[in-house]
C-alpha cells in the first residue's frame, strides 16, 4: 500500500469534511455510501453484499461450492439462463419482430465496445440504485440534475428495451458472483493493483485532492474501467496511475465469462467512489 505519511485516520477526517455531491445517500447494500465510496474504505475494507441477492440464488452459490474454478462460469452462466428465461423471445404482435427479453450479455457487450451507450448508462443506472455513487460522465460531463446531460442521460437509463427481464436484478447477480469467485479464487489479500490512464486535460478536474506529486485522491465515476496491463493503460492517456482496488469495488472482468467478453485489454469493470491513486513513471 502505498499511503506513506498520508494516515489512515488523516485521510477520514479529510475526506468527513468534504463534501459529497456524488453520493445519493440510499442504497441496497449492508454500508453507508459516505463510507463505502471513501478511500478510507479502501484501506480497510469488509464484504459488501447486495441485500437479497445471495438469499434468493441461494442454490447457486451452493452448487459452485461443490464444483472448481473452471466449472464456476458455465454454471452462472446455465442460472442466468433459467432464473431469467434469456433463450426465450418476448410476446410480440403478428407481423411484427419478435425479441429476445434484455439480458445482462448484452450489457457488459456494450460496456466493453464503448463505456457511453445506452447499455454502459443502464450499468451506471443500476449502481446509482444499488450503491448510491451517482453518475458525473454520460458522453459529457453531467453537473446536475436539472441539465440537458443529465436529461439525455435518464432517457437512455431508463430506456424499456433494457428493462423488460429484471435487468437489475441481472446484474445484481453478476456483482454477487464475481464477489463469490473473487473471494474463493482470487489472491488472499482481496484487492487487485489496476491501472488506469488520464489526460490532462479533461480528466484533471476529477482529481479532488493531490497528497503529493505522486500521490492523489480521484474521483471515479460510478462505472469505471481499468486494466491489470499498465501498457494497455498507457494507450488511454498520458498519465497512469496504480490503486489497489478491494474486491468489493470489483463489478466484472472477462475472466468470469470467458468466451463471452473481449479480453486483450485485461479490462476490470470498478464501482466508482474517491480513490487514493499512484501516480506511475511509465514513459
Amino acid at each position: 500500500m502505498f499511503v506513506g505519511s498520508v494516515g489512515f485516520l488523516t485521510i477520514c477526517k479529510v475526506y468527513l469534511k468534504m463534501s459529497h455531491p456524488h453520493l445519493l445517500y440510499i442504497n441496497l447494500i449492508n454500508l453507508p455510501s459516505t463510507l463505502f465510496a471513501s478511500p478510507a474504505y479502501n484501506l480497510n475494507p469488509i464484504p459488501v453484499h447486495i441485500n437479497g441477492v445471495q438469499e434468493t440464488n441461494i442454490r447457486l452459490f451452493e452448487t459452485l461450492d461443490r464444483f472448481g474454478k473452471e466449472e464456476a462460469p458455465l454454471l452462472f452462466k446455465e442460472h442466468m439462463r433459467a432464473m431469467f428465461g434469456l433463450d426465450e423471445m418476448l410476446p410480440s404482435l403478428p407481423g411484427k419482430k419478435k425479441k429476445y427479453k434484455a439480458n445482462y450479455r448484452r450489457l457488459l457487450r456494450g460496456w466493453f465496445f464503448d463505456a457511453n451507450r445506452p447499455e454502459g448508462a443502464v450499468m451506471k443506472g443500476w449502481v446509482e440504485s444499488r450503491f448510491g455513487i451517482r453518475t458525473q460522465f454520460h458522453k459529457s460531463r453531467i453537473d446536475s440534475i436539472n441539465s440537458l446531460e443529465y436529461e439525455d442521460y435518464a432517457m437512455e437509463k431508463f430506456h424499456p428495451r433494457f428493462h423488460n427481464n429484471s435487468i437489475f436484478g441481472q446484474l445484481d447477480c453478476v456483482y454477487e458472483f464475481a464477489q463469490y469467485y473473487l473471494n474463493r479464487f482470487g489472491r488472499k489479500r482481496n484487492r487487485l493493483r489496476l491501472y488506469r490512464g488520464l489526460n490532462r486535460m479533461g480528466d484533471d478536474n476529477w482529481v479532488i485532492k493531490k497528497n503529493s506529486t505522486k500521490q492523489w485522491i480521484i474521483r471515479n465515476n460510478s462505472l469505471t474501467s481499468y486494466t491489470s496491463e499498465i501498457e494497455y493503460a498507457s494507450e488511454f492517456g498520458e498519465i497512469i496511475v496504480a490503486v489497489d482496488i478491494p474486491y468489493s469495488k470489483i463489478f466484472c472482468f472477462t475472466e468470469l465469462m470467458p468466451g463471452e467478453l473481449p479480453s486483450y485489454e485485461n479490462e476490470y469493470i470498478v464501482i466508482g467512489g474517491d480513490y487514493i491513486s499512484e501516480v506511475i513513471d511509465f514513459f
